[in-house]
């Protein structure tokens, strides 16, 4: 998919530069005016880098409409005003519709082979356990 994102440095790169084969592939949509993203999705996007260390995590943010984010206003929501992962921005929010998500935060995993194995919508309890759910089921 060749979908041009960029990195907070402002290098342009394709979702498919970012996806690895024989891993699982872990897309969290997220926006920086999201309070459920910020609040749940990114912390749990952290601990599933813990729980999942061979999981490839790509977390794109995605703007809306004429929205437009500096690196540091995206970094404001660290504590640190770092991110423990690299975060891609997606200025037209066109890897977001290809993925047909329904909101952020809207997560996707792809399996190993990279064909899309579930899309979820949402940073509550249910969606976070399903998410998890998934990821186990992937597990080599």
């Amino acid at each position: 998919m060749e979908i041009q994102l960029k990195s907070l440095e402002n290098d342009r790169l394709s979702v498919n530069d970012l996806l690895k084969q024989g891993q699982i592939n872990l897309i969290l949509f997220y926006n920086t005016y999201c309070l459920g993203c910020t609040g749940r999705a990114i912390p749990f996007a952290y601990e599933l880098t813990r729980e999942f260390p061979q999981l490839n995590l790509i977390v794109i943010h995605t703007s809306f409409g004429n929205q437009s984010f500096s690196k540091s206003e995206i970094l404001d929501i660290f504590t640190a005003k770092t991110s423990p992962f690299p975060i891609y921005i997606d200025p037209k929010a066109e890897a977001y519709h290809y993925f047909a998500c329904e909101g952020t935060p809207h997560w996707i995993v792809l399996d190993a082979n990279l064909k899309p194995y579930r899309s979820i919508f949402g940073s509550q309890d249910q969606a976070q356990q399903r998410l998890w759910y998934a990821l186990e089921s992937l597990k080599p």
